[in-house]
Order: C-alpha cells, then sequence, then structure tokens
C-alpha cells in the first residue's frame, strides 16, 4: 500500500515541542474578540426576535405583581447567551492556506478534506498522528477558546452596558472589540471575510492584466 509522509508538509500538525518550531500560530487578540462578538451576537440573533414576555419576581400571598419584561431585553437572555458561548470556538478549525484571521473558521480545511480523500482512496497518510484525533480541537482552536472565556471574565460589565442599551444600534464587534479591548491601530482583523469565488475570480483576472501590462 502506498504510504504518503506529509509531516513536513504540514507544519502545526504534529503538536509536540516550542510554539515556533510546529509552527502553531496562537490567536491574536484581535482574532480572539472578532470570535467572540461573532458567536454571542450569534446566539443573540437566534433569540432576538421572540416576543415572549417574562414575569420575575415572587409574591407569597400574590398581592405585589411580578414585573413583567420583553424576553429580548431581559438579563435572562444575555445569561443563556453567554452561558458556554466560548464552547462553541470548538466547532472552529485551523484554515492554514489562508493567512489572514479567516483562518479560525468553522468547518474543514481544503488540507484535511484533501488528505481525508487520500485516506478513502486507501492512500496511508502518516501525520505522527492517530487519524482518529485528525479532526480534534488544535492547540490554536483550544488556546482562543481559553482567551474567550478570559475576555468574558475582563469584559463582562461592558458586555452588559451594550446589551441593555445598544444592541439595536451598534454591532457587538464594533462596541466591544474595535471601541474598547483593541487599540486603534490593532483592529484590522475584524473585518476581514473569506473571500468569495466571485472575489477570487476577480483577483485573478487582475494579476493576468497586470502581468500582460
Amino acid at each position: 500500500m502506498m504510504k504518503l509522509v506529509l509531516i513536513l508538509l504540514l507544519p502545526g500538525i504534529v503538536l509536540c515541542g516550542p510554539e515556533e518550531n510546529e509552527g502553531v500560530k496562537y490567536a491574536s487578540k484581535c482574532e480572539a474578540c472578532k470570535i467572540l462578538a461573532t458567536e454571542l451576537q450569534a446566539r443573540l440573533s437566534e433569540t432576538g426576535k421572540s416576543h415572549e414576555v417574562i414575569e420575575l419576581g415572587y409574591s407569597v400571598d400574590d398581592v405585589k405583581p411580578k414585573k413583567r419584561t420583553e424576553y429580548r431585553r431581559s438579563e435572562l437572555r444575555l445569561l443563556e447567551s453567554m452561558e458556554n458561548v466560548c464552547d462553541r470556538i470548538l466547532e472552529y478549525n485551523i484554515h492554514k492556506e489562508r493567512k489572514d484571521s479567516t483562518r479560525f473558521a468553522k468547518g474543514m480545511s481544503e488540507t484535511f478534506q484533501t488528505l481525508h480523500g487520500l485516506v478513502n482512496k486507501g492512500v496511508k497518510v502518516d501525520l505522527g498522528i492517530p487519524y482518529e484525533l485528525w479532526d480534534n480541537p488544535s492547540a490554536e482552536i483550544t488556546q482562543m477558546k481559553t482567551q474567550c472565556e478570559t475576555m468574558i471574565e475582563n469584559f463582562e460589565d461592558i458586555i452588559e452596558k451594550w446589551y441593555f442599551n445598544k444592541q439595536d444600534e451598534v454591532p457587538l464587534i464594533k462596541y466591544l472589540c474595535e471601541d474598547r479591548v483593541l487599540r486603534a491601530n490593532d483592529h484590522q482583523c475584524l473585518y476581514e471575510t473569506i473571500p468569495t469565488k466571485t472575489d477570487k475570480e476577480d483577483s485573478t483576472e487582475k494579476k493576468h492584466k497586470k502581468q500582460e501590462l
């Protein structure tokens, strides 16, 4: 059976030894805040259209009326949304074919799609780690989850202020990350997006035209 050794071609797959020697590049503060804001905003969006009214407080004799509030404006919704939000980072993977912050994205990377395809065709691929561990969260992902948890702890009051006062006016990624967590010249990654097929085609076309000139 054919054997393919890719350890040297895929730095960072084998996670032992110093970070720089293994090709591991941990998330910057900008990248961690971007993912946190994206995931928390997504969780809030899942319940943001609810018009449910909830009652808060209680009274033994039911004489004192309970406080009624919209669920979408309630502290309960915020607490439920923040609970375990950093666990959603474990759904991300490292896409090493990308060099900017979009290297952190959900879904299997092109590299691992190729490797799994080779295995499915009967090619033996040796990455230095067992096959069943290929899809486990990488060091970069687990470390970013820790960054996320620390960030929530340190900026919980800021998130609450945004939620109760600004959630309909300013995106969380701007209110939290751009305006408060990061320095003025350190938030370039926040608005980086994965290029669409059309973007790639336009880039290739411009490159060809430039070469012709």
